[in-house]
């Protein structure tokens, strides 16, 4: 009997022997040990580092790019540079464009050339082209042209008001005609010229003198206008 008890006791003292050991070991190995270890810590590290790396860039890369903006905002406005630059250089082209050499003055005798033919029909008479010389653009602004023949009154051509267009622009191949009926008397009278005395106007200082295709008798000579239309330029007595 008591040989069965010893047994007994000593096995409930190696079971609370047992008991105490692991709870031991679950001491040793409590949470302070686990937290003290390296591995278990390193996630909770990486992850506040982490979160302070995020917190990083919210906090400076904002105030970067807004202090950029604001200076680019500040130091260059593209619409104001876009509107001087194009006004400046708009002004400028105008101003450089405007130069219109020779355009819309009036033709002196000088800016033209004269060629002077003969016609029979309808009536004899003598047809007048003027042209404006290589680079002139001017205008005919006085609409009969000064006619005359010799230097004395009698052989002054009279106009008979007959065509006429005011202003007619000569440039480039533009023409404009006139018309010379130099005798309009019956009869043998009046003096021969070889040479007509051509003006764009009365006062002008430099005429030309044209050379006739023939010899001309001339007795109260008269002009019509000029004209862009030769068949308005055939001078009849009105």
């Amino acid at each position: 009997m008591r040989s069965r008890l010893a047994v007994r006791s000593a096995r409930l003292v190696l079971a609370a022997a047992a008991v105490t050991a692991l709870a031991a070991t679950a001491t040793a190995c409590g949470p302070e040990d686990i937290t003290g270890s390296g591995s278990p810590a390193a996630p909770s590290a990486a992850a506040s580092e982490g979160s302070g790396g995020s917190q990083s860039p919210s906090n400076n890369s904002p105030s970067v790019n807004g202090n950029n903006a604001s200076k680019v905002t500040e130091d260059s406005d593209p619409g104001e540079s876009g509107s001087e630059s194009s006004g400046e250089s708009g002004s400028e082209s105008t101003s450089d464009s405007g130069d219109k050499s020779g355009y819309g003055q009036s033709c002196g005798t000088n800016d033209l050339d004269f060629t002077v033919t003969w016609e029979a029909q309808p009536i004899s008479y003598y047809l007048v082209t003027a042209k404006a010389k290589p680079g002139i653009t001017c205008y005919l602004d006085v609409n009969t042209p000064s006619v005359s023949f010799g230097s004395g009154a009698d052989g002054v051509a009279s106009p008979v008001g007959q065509g006429g267009e005011d202003p007619i622009k000569l440039s480039g191949s533009s023409v404009a005609f006139a018309g010379i009926n130099p005798k309009t008397t019956d009869g043998d009278g009046g003096k021969e010229f070889d040479h007509v005395i051509i003006a764009t106007t009365e006062d002008d200082p430099n005429p030309a003198d044209v050379e006739l295709p023939d010899m001309a008798t001339v007795d109260k000579p008269i002009v019509t206008n000029w004209s862009t239309k030769r068949d308005e330029t055939i001078p009849r007595v009105i």
